[in-house]
This record gives C-alpha cells, sequence and structure tokens, in this order.
C-alpha cells in the first residue's frame, strides 16, 4: 500500500502539515504485549494534585516514561476529543494533562509523538475548544485529524461476538507506543465512559456498535491485539451526569484524581469505584472480564495509593 498524507494543510498555527506514515507493514501491531513489564504494579492510583503533577508522580512507580518510549520511537496519545466543549466542561480529557504526557514522551526520547480523536461533534472545533489543540501544540506534538473513513484499515476481531470486523485508524497500527487516554465521566448508555469505551474513538463506524449490544462490542474490541501500551485516566473533572457531553459545568466535580495501569479492565474496575459503582454493575466490565481482556477484581492485585 502506498504512503498516505494525513494532512492537506495544518490543524492549526504551529502544528506541521505534511505528516505521513508507511503502511503495508503492521508487524509493530502484534509485536507486543502491554502489561508483561517487570516488577510494576497493576495499577497506581493519585489523589490531591493538578493533572500535570499526578502524572508526574505516578509515571515514576512504573518506572518513568522510558519503561514505555524508547529512543527514536513514535508515540500516538488518544485523548477523548469528542466534544466541541471547553475544558471545563470536563466531557473531553484534561489538556494539561496531555501536554505532560507529551513532554514526558519526548524526554524519554521519542521522535515525534501525535494526537486524535474520531470525535463525535465538529473535529476541528472539538480539538480547538477542548484546549487540546493549544496543548498538544505547546508541547511540540502533533495532530493528526480522523474525519474521514480514508484514515482507517479493517481488521478482523477473532475472538468478538458481535463486532467480528472493524476499521481502525492507521496511525494506531504505525505507532510504537499508544498511550490511551481517557476521562471518568458518566454515560447515559453505558453507565461510565473509562479506558475500554475510549477506543471507540480510534474506529471509524462507532454506529454500528451502538446498533448491535453497545456493551458487548465494547468487550468484543477490548480483544483487538493493538492494545494500549498505557492507560492513564484523568479524574481531575470528573461528569458525573448527564454524560457523555454534559449539559453545564453543574453537572462537575471536582476529584483531582488520577488512575494509571496497562490493563484497560483494571483501570476501568479502579475508576469505576472512584465514580462510587461497583464494577460488577457495568456490563461491559463484567463481559470483557469474563472475556479474558483484565480482571475487574481488584483483590489481591499489586496497587500503589499516592496522596499529593
Amino acid at each position: 500500500m502506498k504512503r498516505r498524507d494525513f494532512f492537506k494543510k495544518s490543524v492549526g498555527a504551529g502544528i506541521a502539515a505534511g505528516v505521513v506514515f508507511k503502511l503495508g507493514n503492521n508487524n509493530k501491531l502484534w509485536a507486543k504485549t502491554p502489561g508483561t513489564i517487570p516488577d510494576q504494579y497493576d495499577l497506581v492510583a493519585i489523589k490531591g494534585g493538578d493533572p500535570g503533577a499526578m502524572f508526574d508522580r505516578g509515571i515514576v512507580e512504573f518506572g518513568g516514561m522510558k519503561t514505555f518510549v524508547k529512543s527514536n520511537q513514535t508515540v500516538v496519545v488518544k485523548p477523548n476529543i469528542a466534544w466541541d466543549v471547553s475544558p471545563e466542561r470536563a466531557a473531553n480529557t484534561n489538556p494539561e494533562l496531555i501536554k505532560r504526557i507529551i513532554e514526558h514522551c519526548f524526554k524519554a526520547g521519542a521522535k515525534e509523538v501525535y494526537v486524535f480523536d474520531n470525535t463525535i461533534n465538529n473535529w476541528s472545533r472539538s480539538y480547538k475548544n477542548s484546549g487540546i489543540e493549544k496543548a498538544v501544540k505547546d508541547a511540540r506534538g502533533k495532530l493528526v485529524p480522523a474525519n474521514t473513513e480514508n484514515y482507517f484499515q479493517e481488521f478482523t476481531i477473532p475472538k468478538g461476538k458481535r463486532l467480528t470486523t472493524t476499521k481502525v485508524h492507521e496511525i494506531i497500527l504505525e505507532a510504537d507506543v499508544f498511550i490511551n487516554v481517557p476521562v471518568l465521566k458518566s454515560h447515559s448508555s453505558t453507565r461510565v465512559s473509562i479506558a475500554l469505551k475510549n477506543l471507540m474513538g480510534i474506529v471509524w463506524d462507532r454506529r454500528y456498535w451502538h446498533r448491535n449490544d453497545l456493551n458487548q462490542c465494547i468487550a468484543d474490541f477490548g480483544t483487538f491485539h493493538r492494545k494500549p501500551d498505557l492507560n492513564v485516566v484523568d479524574a481531575y473533572n470528573v461528569l458525573m451526569r448527564n454524560g457523555p457531553r454534559g449539559v453545564s459545568k453543574s453537572d462537575v466535580t471536582n476529584m483531582k484524581a488520577q488512575i494509571l495501569s496497562t490493563n484497560m479492565v483494571i483501570a476501568d474496575a479502579a475508576a469505576t469505584k472512584m465514580f462510587g459503582k461497583d464494577p460488577d454493575t457495568i456490563a461491559y466490565l463484567r463481559i470483557a472480564d469474563e472475556m479474558g481482556v483484565g480482571t475487574r477484581n481488584l483483590e489481591g492485585l499489586s496497587i500503589k495509593r499516592i496522596k499529593i
């Protein structure tokens, strides 16, 4: 397959155009399995600081970003940028956290750091008004569009029950490192939206999921081979009701928390508890656990709790 130009023009001032990736060699997709780094915690939970400071403290417990990012590697960071709302509404990932993660990646030796989401509202407005466009620019990262089907490749989901094929954004397949950065929030269909559900933003047709047992599709895609190498759950400001977009700032609670884990189910189970719900009541978590994606039972896991 020929190389494809991701940008025909820049997304915003100071963000480079002409980002290209070679296609046709997806060996990186199968190169490694996240969560096999020795001598690490299953989960790190931090409370009490601002988003950047909490990430600074939490990533240390995994040996620093160099545990995940090696010199000259490319990194893709996947926040939630689905909605054209301001950061204070907490429908999207906190831009300060995204900026700090990118900075850590470059400090670890990353060659390039890319950021994208297949948004629900207009993609250029969502990127800008979420504050993430500026955060990425300030940290020297690059935004990638996901607004046309041409950016996606079709893959099978061998273990999927309802979701057996889907189209995945090429940048996920080509990057050396994949960091998943969801925001913890309520959701009208799944009760909560966290790490597993954030992956709906790397596929093209999310409508199929909603029409064909959303919870099962979320769990099915959790079995996809290219899992995140690291999950960072933003729980600084938490949309407690009227999610996934929210109605006003009154829907938001300033929780000042963050969760890091290499496993999406573990991260989601802990975040669900932080949200005040039992992981057993979240259908996609139960299904993902049963399908072997990860455990929702936190008992017996190695957990580091930090208060700033």
